[in-house]
């Protein structure tokens, strides 16, 4: 049975309703929007076609950027939405053994990243909304969407136990995802899409292990690896393989000495691995993000390669953005609704640039040939070297933009070396 508001839904009650905001999707980019419409007094359903403990145990990463502890800052919701510790700000760099450890802080007093993982901004995003009063129903089937032009679009779909449903609406939230049915309802030739491939797998391993102390970007003659705490007790590694690879070629023995060599560290301790899989690292841009009345929000819109941690930080903003634009349109202006595909897709190119130099950076770095090697190592001395090229990353990694979009009044501060062995 389907889950509304924390209630099971009464199969007796009318098959057709109204709201202003139907979102697609519970995920980080569903729940940021229904949590901060719901905060502004802005009815909206939130529809998930998987489980409330589907959703609830997807190991994701990682860190929430400056910039989006700063914007749930602004909107009141810091304490309620998000878990984790603060994150100090300090990566470490590894280059063949050779440690560096730098800081991206801004330098201000504001709240700083968060460590926290994906799962755990859903359920607490999930949490928040539910505690306000909101509308969530899991496990909606055959969802599908009409007359997103019109004045008055319509979602159908169809709950756990089969009875129809139809909600009418001012606007259509897509927050499911890049295969989801939001972006697919959309007419071929409507959007463009840019895509890449960046022709590089990775392993990605959750295991019983301790963390790293911090964040640990590793590049090696072996391929790049790299080490990120997931709780006190857990971790997540990554490992470069070739992208169509099998899981199953990959044995623990295999995994724990190809992660100690790579990473420069024959003691690692190893434990029980949980969790594998291997996926290609891409990036995808849809333009624009709006199809009439439905605007697309986070993954349905653009898949950015996960080095940087850019994907579920770009959906909060999105998601942000979205909200105080219906926020403003309720009040009569729809300004912000226009422009709301050209702002987001700022950014969004903005942190596919950074990203895409971050993974061609650290993966040339390693095995490419040596051309490409040096001109990859070039860049990392540089950036252990230069203040200017430091400041520059510390601009992007917090995702302070003082010329864009950033939360009002913030301007970033410098990255430091601190140091190496």
């Amino acid at each position: 049975m389907a889950e509304v508001a924390g209630q099971l839904q009464d199969s007796s009650e009318s098959t057709t309703e109204s709201t202003t905001v139907v979102v697609i999707g519970a995920g980080p980019a569903g729940m940021a929007v229904a949590t901060l419409l719901r905060h502004s007094g802005i009815d909206c359903v939130v529809l998930e076609r998987r489980s409330r403990d589907y959703l609830a145990q997807r190991q994701r990463a990682g860190i929430v950027e400056t910039r989006a502890v700063r914007m749930f800052d602004s909107w009141g919701l810091t304490d309620r939405v998000l878990g984790g510790v603060p994150y100090d700000g300090i990566l470490e760099f590894r280059v063949d053994g050779r440690s560096r450890l730098v800081s991206d802080s801004d330098g201000s007093d504001g709240p700083p990243a968060r460590l926290c993982p994906q799962q755990v901004l859903v359920q607490k995003l999930t949490a928040t909304y539910l505690e306000d009063g909101g509308d969530l129903r899991f496990e909606a089937a055959d969802v599908s969407l009409h007359d997103l032009t019109g004045d008055r679009p319509t979602v159908r779909y169809r709950t756990a136990d089969g009875t129809p449903r139809t909600i009418t609406c001012d606007f259509v939230a897509g927050c499911d995802g890049d295969h989801g049915v939001s972006r697919t309802t959309v007419p071929d030739g409507a959007l463009t899409a840019y895509a890449y491939d960046h022709g590089i797998g990775w392993l990605t391993v959750l295991a019983d292990a301790p963390p790293p102390a911090h964040p640990l970007l590793a590049v090696s003659r072996e391929g790049f690896a790299a080490h990120f705490p997931r709780g006190p007790r857990s971790s997540r590694y990554y490992l470069q393989c070739p992208p169509d690879d099998d899981p199953d070629a990959w044995p623990e023995a295999r995994v724990w000495d190809a992660l100690r060599t790579r990473l420069g560290d024959p003691g690692l301790v190893s434990g029980p691995i949980t969790d594998r899989e291997i996926f290609r690292l891409r990036s995808l841009v849809h333009d624009p993000m709006r199809y009439g009345r439905l605007f697309l929000v986070g993954d349905a819109a653009h898949i950015v390669s996960p080095m940087g941690g850019k994907g579920m930080n770009l959906a909060l903003y999105d998601a942000d953005l979205f909200a105080r634009a219906v926020r403003d349109s309720v009040q009569g202006d729809d300004t912000a609704l226009h422009t709301y595909s050209a702002r987001c897709l700022r950014r969004v190119w903005n942190d596919q640039e950074f990203s895409h130099w971050l993974t061609r950076t650290l993966h040339d770095a390693g095995d490419a040939e040596p051309f490409l090697r040096n001109l990859a190592r070039a860049r990392l001395d540089r950036l252990f070297t230069s203040p200017a090229a430091a400041g520059a990353f510390a601009e992007l990694m917090t995702g302070l933009d003082p010329t864009g979009d950033a939360v009002a009044g913030e301007v970033p501060g410098n990255l430091s070396v601190l140091g190496g062995d």
